[in-house]
């Protein structure tokens, strides 16, 4: 992400710090044109300038994280974006250092906090340098990006945790292995809603395996159970949306061996079995699952298409015992 428009690309020596200016796709929308006022000067010497068009809530992004952004991307006196990527239901997640290669796009992002949009201004040095980008970026082009970041995953703590040894994996500290148990959970949370499913089970999978080591007190196995349980109800959910019910309930059965009152993998079981016209195993879950949560609208809703499914069934049923009749009074 994060630069160019099309052909063409600067010589390395034009780019900060070593890295090639990448040939880019886009940021939010707001003419570039328009005089930006108020401008916090990041780096100093006013190589990368942001104002802040709305606030954000959290943390900000740390280093080597993985960002969810929307951006446009403008140069200094035009009113269309070169690059944009408005036009995606739901943008990639990108990697800091990797996929955002735009070195003053970098720091900028480094800033903000989820939810937050802002306006940046880079200077030639911290964009596309003193060769730009032909035919799409001049040479010496200030650049404007708006910035909308969405959602973020620290994901650096992973990364490092990957790159480690299985023996080592097993002496990293619990607490630890839990963050980043987490940041892979959410970043299968992330390809789940890209609809991107066989991906995010992977993810899943491997978050599974990870959680699989043995506990030193009970203490410690409530706090692997408990995150085994999300990612226990995460693959359910996914099978389901992959049509392998058989595998959605044996994944909801594992998250009842975790905790048998949770209605969440209750109703995925009853899901599952509706899913394979096993009715009555179906009604069991499901009735468990209302039991525990009386108002739920998944749940009731869930339960009268069990209903209107059992009826369609026997009738069907019906039908066919008078025609295997019909048959047989007929041979007579």
């Amino acid at each position: 992400m994060a630069g160019g428009g099309a052909a063409g690309e600067a010589s390395e020596a034009d780019a900060p710090q070593g890295r090639l200016p990448p040939l880019g796709e886009a940021l939010v929308v707001i003419p570039a044109a328009v005089q930006v006022r108020g401008l916090q000067d990041l780096t100093g010497d006013g190589g990368v300038c942001k104002q802040e068009l709305r606030s954000g809530t959290g943390q900000l992004v740390p280093p080597n994280s993985s960002v969810e952004v929307k951006y446009s991307g403008y140069l200094e006196d035009s009113v269309e974006p070169f690059c944009t990527n408005h036009n995606c239901s739901v943008p990639e997640l990108m990697k800091l250092g990797k996929d955002i290669t735009l070195w003053g796009l970098e720091i900028g992002l480094l800033t903000m906090r989820k939810g937050e949009t802002a306006k940046f201004v880079f200077k030639p040095s911290y964009a596309y340098g003193q060769q730009g980008c032909p035919p799409v970026i001049p040479p010496n082009a200030t650049i404007l990006f708006e910035v909308e970041l969405l959602d973020f995953i620290n994901s650096a703590e992973a990364d490092a945790f990957f790159e480690l040894t299985p023996e080592q994996q097993d002496t990293f500290p619990l607490e630890k292995v839990l963050k980043v148990a987490e940041a892979e959970r959410q970043l299968g949370n992330f390809l789940y809603r890209k609809r991107n499913f066989e991906h995010a089970r992977d993810i899943y999978k491997k978050v599974l395996s990870i959680l699989g080591r043995s506990s030193s007190s009970e203490a410690e196995q409530c706090q692997i159970n408990a995150s085994k349980l999300l990612v226990l109800l995460n693959l359910s959910l996914t099978y389901l949306k992959l049509e392998r019910p058989a595998r959605a309930l044996a994944y909801g059965e594992a998250a009842l061996e975790i905790d048998q009152r949770n209605a969440k993998a209750l109703f995925r079981c009853g899901q599952a079995c509706l899913y394979m016209t096993q009715y009555e195993k179906a009604r069991g879950f499901l009735l468990r699952a209302q039991h525990i949560e009386p108002f739920n609208h998944e749940i009731n809703g869930e339960l009268k298409k069990l209903a209107s499914c059992y009826k369609d069934y026997m009738e069907e049923r019906k039908e066919m015992c008078c025609r295997m009749f019909a048959s047989l009074r007929s041979s007579d």
